[in-house]
């Protein structure tokens, strides 16, 4: 038999062409959403094996960290589990009037709690152990979160047979991974004590008040003055080397209160665009700083109250770089921030002005 005309595709009557184009069709028409979930459902699958992965095993670093630096003579699993489940309720927003500083109480009220515990591990552990220890617990709560809301939707949308379900977390699994990588590395820069990428600000301002006298404006949260160019600098930044990113909004508001400066320039990371430069800069307008808003809504309360410019310097770095060992690239920028922020005061005040500038991020590893 001729192959050659079995398979002849002029041939409308041919039977084997009729199953090898018709057939396929009604399969993917009556089965294709399956399909495409099982496919999908594999991929997210093998995710969620990596997110359980990290979440274990720094779980199992904070554990041992924990069992080398302070001995425990009692079980810290146990204890730490615990930890791991802790949850904060925000509160009712039907009438927004206040939220702000509602939700700056619950947020205040669970640090304080967190780091009572953590000290309680061992009464005697100085204060950089215990901020080792929170910044690393707040790693392993913030993996398990992601663990669980990403197995909840999977396991939702598989029960259901959803397809429509599984897609939006398709499409999101590659930035959460992307995050749950860079928590899970920035582990070993916590227990070393190390500056992560995020503690450019801190470390600029920090460089800034070498040679000045230190004095507490707020919890973990230290400011300086010195001169330049007949000008009056009021530098700002948490509290080193300790992990912590201090209380800049309640800062901003002593200050401001006792002095009045005629302009404010704040100086942080920031995410880069795929495309940008680790370590590349730029100016802006408005308050630099993260987190979940209580501490940039009071700055931009009391800078609006006062009328007071407030100017923004930020050194561009990834997600991954934020949290882990400062790379050359965002140290290496440091001399020109500090450049273009000597050069911004001149630009903005007069001599006999004052300015404040203030270090955004963490100051693991920076002192002042």
């Amino acid at each position: 038999m001729n192959l050659d005309k079995l398979l002849n595709a002029n041939d409308n009557s041919n039977p084997l062409m009729w199953l090898v184009w018709i057939v396929p069709i009604f399969v993917f028409m009556l089965y294709g959403q399956k399909i495409q979930l099982q496919v999908t459902s594999s991929e997210i699958n093998k995710s969620l094996e990596k997110l359980k992965t990290y979440r274990d095993e720094t779980r199992k670093q904070l554990s041992d960290y924990i069992k080398t630096t302070i001995k425990p003579t009692w079980d810290i699993q146990s204890r730490l589990d615990r930890y791991f489940e802790y949850f904060t309720i925000m509160p009712v927003d039907m009438d927004p009037s206040g939220i702000v500083s509602k939700i700056r109480h619950m947020m205040r009220s669970r640090e304080d709690f967190t780091r009572a515990q953590v000290q309680s591990f061992a009464p005697d552990m100085d204060h950089m152990e215990a901020s080792k220890i929170l910044n690393i617990l707040e790693v392993v709560t913030t993996i398990q979160l992601l663990y669980k809301s990403v197995r909840h939707l999977f396991l939702t949308a598989k029960k259901q047979n959803n397809f429509p379900l599984i897609l939006p977390l398709q499409m999101m699994i590659p930035f959460i991974m992307e995050e749950a990588e860079a928590l899970k590395a920035s582990v070993t820069a916590f227990q070393q004590g190390q500056p992560i990428g995020d503690g450019i600000g801190p470390m600029i301002v920090g460089r800034m008040m070498l040679d000045t006298s230190k004095v507490q404006v707020a919890e973990e949260t230290v400011w300086s003055e010195k001169e330049f160019e007949g000008r009056k600098l009021l530098l700002l930044k948490a509290e080193g080397p300790s992990g912590t990113v201090g209380r800049p909004g309640e800062a901003v508001e002593k200050i401001i209160s006792e002095r009045k400066p005629d302009v404010i320039i704040m100086v942080d990371a920031a995410l880069k665009l795929e495309g940008e430069d680790t370590g590349s800069i730029a100016q802006g307008f408005g308050a630099a700083i993260g987190g979940i808003g209580t501490e940039k809504f009071q700055i931009e309360e009391v800078a609006t109250k006062h009328s007071i410019p407030i100017y923004a310097i930020v050194v561009k770095q990834s997600i991954k770089e934020a949290i882990t060992l400062m790379k050359k690239e965002i140290a290496e920028a440091s001399e020109k921030v500090t450049a273009q922020i000597y050069e911004m005061i001149k630009e903005s005040t007069k001599a006999g002005q004052s300015a404040l500038v203030i270090g955004v991020g963490n100051t693991l590893g920076v002192s002042q």
